[in-house]
C-alpha cells in the first residue's frame, strides 16, 4: 500500500475509534440520551473528520519529501476513513439499547486498535504484545477518563 494512503488510513481509523469511544462514553455517562450521543457522533463525523484531514494535509505539505499528490492522497484517505468509521459507530446505537451499543462499540473499537497495532508491530518487526499493550492502554485510559468526566458532569448538573 502506498505510504500516503497507509498514513491516512492508520491515522483516521485510530483517531475515529479513540475519539468516537471517548465521545460516546462521556455523553452516555452524562446524559444517557441516544439523541445526544448520535448528534455528537454526527457532528464529529463532519467537523473532526475535516479537521483531521486538514491537519494531515498541512503536515504533509510542510514535508519537503512529500509530493502535492501524496499530500492529497493522505488528506482524502484521512477524511474518508474517519468519517465512515465514526458513522459506523452510530449503527449499534440506532438498533440496540444505548448501554449495550456502547459496550459493543468499545469491543469493536478495541479490535480495530488491536488490528492496527498488530500490523504496525509486524511491519516494524517489533514485539506484537508490547505494541498491543501500549496502544490498548491508551484507548482504555480514554474510555475510563471520559466515563469519569461524564459521570462527574451528570452529578454536577443534576
Amino acid at each position: 500500500m502506498k505510504a500516503s494512503l497507509k498514513l491516512g488510513i492508520d491515522f483516521s481509523l485510530t483517531s475515529a475509534v479513540i475519539t468516537s469511544l471517548g465521545l460516546m462514553v462521556g455523553l452516555s455517562a452524562s446524559t444517557n440520551s441516544v439523541l445526544i450521543v448520535i448528534s455528537g457522533l454526527l457532528t464529529m463525523a463532519i467537523a473532526d473528520s475535516m479537521s483531521d484531514a486538514l491537519g494531515i494535509h498541512i503536515s504533509q505539505e510542510g514535508n519537503k519529501k512529500i509530493t502535492h499528490k501524496e499530500a492529497w492522497e493522505s488528506t482524502i484517505a484521512t477524511f474518508i476513513g474517519k468519517f465512515f468509521t465514526t458513522l459506523f459507530f452510530i449503527l449499534p446505537i440506532i438498533f440496540l439499547e444505548l448501554h449495550i451499543a456502547i459496550i459493543l462499540n468499545i469491543f469493536i473499537g478495541l479490535i480495530i486498535i488491536s488490528f492496527i497495532s498488530y500490523n504496525i508491530a509486524k511491519e516494524k518487526k517489533e514485539k506484537i504484545l508490547n505494541k498491543l499493550i501500549e496502544h490498548l492502554a491508551i484507548a482504555i485510559m480514554v474510555i475510563v477518563l471520559t466515563q469519569i468526566a461524564g459521570t462527574m458532569i451528570a452529578q454536577l448538573l443534576i
